[in-house]
């Protein structure tokens, strides 16, 4: 593993049943990036993340952050994340203050702390004024943003985020990213990412991995992928855009891979929830 490596996964499997989800993953992170895992439904991701963020077993192959073996030494890895999962994990009961407190404790933020930490993440992601309400009373760029301060005020080295702007209109991806982009200048977090947006893997992403099959298929910056897919094409077809590129990956799995009945359910009631 670099010194550089926020995180580093060499041949990781994980299998639900006799469907193989992880199959010999290697990846590195480089730390300060923002890293883009992109991929099909189906294609592992939400799985390899799992097994990152330690939600989920390392049953083959070995996983580090940091430096920290995620198999042995699952609290260490813990303290050093921010998670926001692809479902939501905001209580619509609570308060936005009340939410961010609560993450705070079970994060084992210092008590004489905590009111400071939860503070300083509501404000990150422009908050403060509706810190009390109720977030049953949220927008859906509202409850993504709380979500994003849920998984900040532990101040992790790594933020990890899974279809972070899932059901968003543009305005309110747009606005997501750019407090994501504000914590990391200022903080020089590592952020590891999976969307199916393509233009929001291109403008934000510093390098993309596409995975297909449990395996990374494709690995560069999003201009450097483009560009290998230009060369390989005719002289006379028009410039390749990153989806196309993730269509060269995926090619027909795009069609006979597209997840279950509950990848399908899940995002549908996520999406819902947020619009």
């Amino acid at each position: 593993m670099s010194d550089d490596d926020a995180v580093m996964c060499a041949g990781l499997e994980y299998a639900f049943g006799e469907t193989r989800a992880v199959d010999g993953l290697d990846l590195s992170v480089t730390t300060g990036e923002v890293f883009g895992l992109l991929g099909p439904n189906g294609a592992g991701k939400t799985t390899a993340i799992r097994c990152i963020t330690t939600l989920l077993p390392v049953p083959a192959g070995r996983i580090r952050v940091f430096g920290h073996d995620a198999a042995k030494e699952r609290m260490a890895v813990r303290r050093l994340l921010g998670y926001v999962p692809q479902q939501l994990s905001a209580d619509a009961g609570l308060t936005g203050r009340e939410n961010v407190a609560l993450f705070a404790r079970v994060f084992d933020v210092p008590r004489r702390e905590r009111a400071r930490r939860v503070a300083q993440a509501l404000y990150a992601v422009d908050l403060t004024e509706a810190a009390d309400r109720m977030a049953r009373t949220y927008s859906g760029g509202m409850i993504r943003r709380l979500e994003l301060a849920q998984a900040l005020v532990s101040a992790p080295r790594l933020l990890m985020l899974d279809e972070p702007t899932i059901g968003l209109d543009p305005i309110a991806r747009t606005s997501v990213w750019e407090h994501i982009n504000a914590v990391r200048r200022a903080t020089g977090m590592t952020v590891l990412v999976t969307t199916h947006h393509m233009d929001e893997a291109d403008q934000y992403c510093d390098r993309l991995a596409l995975m297909h099959r449990g395996k990374i298929r494709a690995l560069g910056t999003p201009q450097g992928l483009k560009s290998e897919l230009r060369e390989r094409r005719g002289p006379d077809d028009p410039p390749p855009t990153l989806e196309d590129v993730f269509r060269d990956v995926a090619g027909r799995g795009l069609d006979s891979e597209g997840g279950d009945f509950r990848d399908v359910r899940s995002t549908r009631r996520t999406a819902a929830r947020l619009g």
